[in-house]
């Protein structure tokens, strides 16, 4: 096995988020513009090449793979690729293994692959849901139909999968629903992750608007529920914060990026699907391995430049919030390029 990947800050790299495209077929308010402009197909890595760069970080001691998008279930022959994936799961040398392969989606297409994979080897997955209510989904997501996201979540349960249920909570938006949401998570045995709005690129919304911090939230919940902490070392493997509620038996999670960072147990990277290593969310440095991958480099060109790339990793993200005017400010490109 090669080295492990440690950051300056000391924080073990074991935690890939791989995207597969940025094409989606939702314009959420939150992540893209309702006219994106995608990138040409020859700017997104082949599977083949997607595949060589999971050998190599699994390699480097990374045992928990992402897949993301865009939309990861719109890409072409994504079941061969899920499928080859999860041969990693099964490597003879424990040392160079992966333990989990797992997914993200905005479940519009999850009803026909469910099956598929569990089959792969995934065992849990996110699915990105901000409403109940059909016009405010559709609202939300411009072009999503509520039904059939259920649908898809339906299916994953019935196929053994565990969900978890992502909502971007946004005041004047959502915020109305998170009692509901919460017990129709107990009721279908999900999880439910409530995630603070994430100031990615330009969508055409003003999102400091709808900026609501999730302490104010979980206070309002607990009128209602009673939210025992679990510890962070048992909770996850991400940045989300859990507790369990007693009423339901799941877990309810917080992901705080602007009113309580989570960098300091950060122990991921992130991979575009155009072959760009980004070592956080709110920075721009990284490497570019897809100029290293097409000009014919080596698997220790590509181990050299990882881990050069890590060594920059900063102890935390740029996103800023102006307490007094309420703005937020990040990265100027999309969430759906970054990969999540």
């Amino acid at each position: 096995m090669l080295s492990s990947l440690m950051d300056p800050a000391g924080r073990r790299i074991s935690y890939l988020r791989l995207s597969v495209t940025d094409r989606c077929d939702m314009r959420c308010t939150y992540c893209m513009s309702e006219t994106m402009t995608f990138l040409p197909r020859a700017e997104v890595l082949d599977f083949e090449e997607l595949l060589r760069l999971s050998h190599v970080f699994v390699g480097h001691g990374v045992r928990h793979l992402r897949i993301t998008g865009g939309e990861p279930l719109v890409r072409k022959d994504i079941g061969s690729f899920l499928t080859e994936l999860g041969t990693l799961l099964h490597r003879p040398d424990d040392a160079g293994r992966l333990r989990e392969l797992t997914l993200t989606t905005n479940g519009s297409r999850l009803a026909g692959f469910a099956d598929l994979l569990v089959r792969a080897g995934v065992r849990r997955i996110n699915v990105s849901l901000d409403s109940l209510d059909a016009e405010r989904f559709a609202r939300i997501t411009r072009r999503g139909t509520l039904a059939t996201t259920l649908e898809g979540i339906r299916a994953a349960r019935l196929a053994g999968l565990a969900v978890r249920i992502n909502t971007v909570a946004m005041a004047g938006v959502n915020d109305d629903e998170f009692d509901a949401m919460l017990a129709w998570c107990g009721q279908i045995g999900a999880d439910l992750c409530l995630i603070e709005t994430m100031p990615m690129g330009d969508t055409g919304v003003a999102r400091q608007s709808s900026y609501l911090p999730l302490s104010d939230v979980r206070a309002r919940l607990e009128k209602r529920w009673t939210l025992d902490t679990i510890p962070a070392a048992v909770a996850a493997n991400g940045p989300a914060r859990y507790v369990r509620v007693s009423e339901t038996g799941q877990r309810l999670g917080f992901i705080t990026p602007l009113s309580h960072n989570f960098c300091s147990t950060c122990n991921r990277v992130r991979l575009s699907c155009t072959g760009r290593l980004y070592t956080c969310l709110g920075h721009e440095d990284g490497a570019d391995l897809r100029s290293l991958l097409r000009g014919g480099a080596t698997d220790r060109d590509l181990n050299d430049a990882i881990g050069a790339a890590i060594a920059r990793k900063p102890a935390r993200h740029d996103f800023l919030l102006e307490r007094a005017t309420g703005q937020v400010m990040g990265p100027e490109r999309h969430m759906s390029v970054t990969g999540g």
